[in-house]
């Protein structure tokens, strides 16, 4: 039998604090973002909310499940609940932590696409794609977490996992001979892969937003794939590292058990990205605390349009109520906005094209990732 040596007796009061504290901050910032992003749906859904809130059920799932761990830990990493929970609770854990990088992975394709191809971007069902996309999302992470389930009921074995006291810490070398090639591949497709795929997208859109963007507005965009990447690369890569070493040595290493309170502690980290790097976030965020606060606030009417634009000098533009459909700009139309203009309501009739086109930009890329157009901006559509 062959376990884990980053448990020892002392140090489950580790797991235990590191549990505790990613439930009680990890559950109010989440349960606030599932509030935001429902809200989003029913007003106009994007792409990009439907993505996201896959993503905060995801962590949701992730920390409702984390008191049995923390019951665990408690009891010096022996588990006391009744064995059907173990695998339960170890295939939904798992399966959260993959579905954040493949979540991230489609978040940056979408955010990419938006601004590499808009005109292609804005004629394609974007919230029901992105909703096939989510489902694919949680069956490819299911499917690869499910090697669980046939580890802790491989054999029958009297000091097969589970009756000895642990759950999923000690294995046979013959739950190894399974487990240790599938956690290769998992490290592979479910965490190399989508970090490639998501550093080639925001490093794109970088250089694509480097051709004419403001600069307030390209270092919002550093800022959120800088996260991005971190995150990637602090609360996964270590543990998915493991993956690779326990495969080479034919056991899992050391430290695996410590690297994978990174990963944990992930839950915690995504809520913060979504409020650090959208300003309509921010706000929607700061709506949601006033109303639990019980103040009473301007509180954005259902069917109404943030508009938020960036003027030279660092000033902004009001919010635009919706008005007539079919308004339009009685001068200076370009061609290519006139396709576009039933999604100006209330914007167009009383809008500069600076104004128009910033109010096109947060609705093809959510806050802000949509193009910048000749004439209008400094920029040029991507051919």
């Amino acid at each position: 039998m062959l376990s884990d040596g980053s448990f020892f007796p002392g140090n489950h009061w580790l797991y235990f604090s590191v549990y505790l504290f990613t439930f009680l901050v990890g559950l109010p910032l989440n349960l606030v973002a599932l509030a935001i992003f429902v809200g989003k749906l029913r007003r106009r859904p994007l792409a990009v909310d439907v993505l996201l809130l896959n993503l905060t059920l995801s962590d949701l799932l992730l920390l409702l499940f984390l008191p049995f761990r923390m019951v665990e830990a408690a009891h010096g990493m022996r588990w006391s609940l009744p064995f059907i929970l173990c695998p339960l609770s170890g295939f939904l854990f798992f399966t959260t932590i993959y579905l954040t990088s493949l979540f991230l992975m489609a978040v940056s394709i979408e955010r990419f696409l938006s601004v590499a191809h808009p005109l292609w971007y804005t004629t394609r069902p974007r919230p029901g794609q992105a909703g096939l996309v989510s489902g694919a999302c949680w069956l490819l992470a299911s499917a690869h977490c499910s090697v669980v389930y046939v580890i802790e009921f491989l054999g029958s074995s009297p000091h097969s996992q589970g009756t000895n006291g642990t759950c999923y810490l000690e294995f046979r070398e013959d739950q190894l001979a399974i487990l240790l090639p599938v956690r290769l591949e998992m490290a592979v497709v479910l965490f190399a892969v989508p970090l490639l795929v998501t550093s080639y997208c925001y490093s794109r859109l970088l250089w694509l937003l480097g051709r004419g963007a403001s600069q307030h507005r390209r270092r919002r965009v550093a800022g959120l794939v800088a996260a991005t990447l971190l995150n990637f690369l602090v609360c996964f890569g270590p543990y998915n590292v493991s993956h690779v070493v326990g495969y080479i040595q034919g056991e899992s290493p050391a430290w695996r058990g410590y690297v994978l309170l990174l990963s944990t502690l992930n839950s915690c980290v995504d809520p913060l990205v979504f409020y650090f790097s959208s300003s309509g976030f921010q706000a929607d965020f700061q709506e949601v605390l006033r109303k639990l606060g019980g103040l009473r606030g301007p509180w954005r009417q259902e069917g109404s349009v943030e508009l938020k634009v960036q003027e030279e000098g660092g000033r902004q533009a009001q919010d635009c109520p919706p008005q007539r459909k079919g308004s339009g700009l009685s001068q200076g139309k370009r061609p290519g906005l006139n396709a576009r203009s039933s999604g100006h309501e209330g914007v167009a009739g009383r809008a500069s094209p600076g104004q128009l086109l910033a109010h096109d930009r947060q609705d093809l890329g959510a806050e802000g990732w949509g193009p910048t157009w000749p004439g209008v901006g400094a920029g040029a559509p991507p051919s």
